[in-house]
């Protein structure tokens, strides 16, 4: 669920959400600092899970003040007992940088292109054969 379908409607997507979480349905807030972000709704929907959208971590490693924003954004995740994922992940150092904040997991270009769906299974088993040694 997007920040602008919350903000659109927030009475509405706070009884849809509860309604999904009593089913045993896991919600994330997609694309997470992009909309105008209120505290309110991480205080009152019932999610598991924020994606920080790509904006943030495109420049991470080059402007003190994303860094900054993002190191708080996960803190603040964790101290709602809500995991983060990283979107936009690019390149090794981003994911370490990530890492090294204590972000849940990321996705991005480092770890896989998009792809149609009659393809994700071979992937999936090519992903998961053990490298060789070296």
């Amino acid at each position: 669920m997007t920040e602008s379908v919350l903000l659109s409607d927030p009475d509405r997507s706070l009884a849809v959400v509860g309604a999904l979480a009593r089913l045993g349905v896991t919600v994330s807030i997609d694309d997470f600092g992009t909309g105008y972000s209120s505290l309110t709704y991480l205080r009152q929907l019932p999610v598991a899970e924020l994606k920080l959208d790509r904006s943030f971590t495109v420049d991470l490693l080059t402007n003190a003040r994303t860094e900054a924003i993002v190191a708080s954004t996960i803190d603040l995740a964790h101290r709602l007992g809500l995991r983060v994922v990283a979107e936009g992940v690019e390149d090794e150092a981003t994911l370490c940088h990530l890492r090294s904040m204590d972000c849940d997991t990321s996705q991005g270009y480092l770890h896989a292109r998009p792809l149609p769906a009659d393809e994700l299974l071979g992937w999936v088993a090519g992903s998961a054969a053990p490298s060789p040694a070296h």
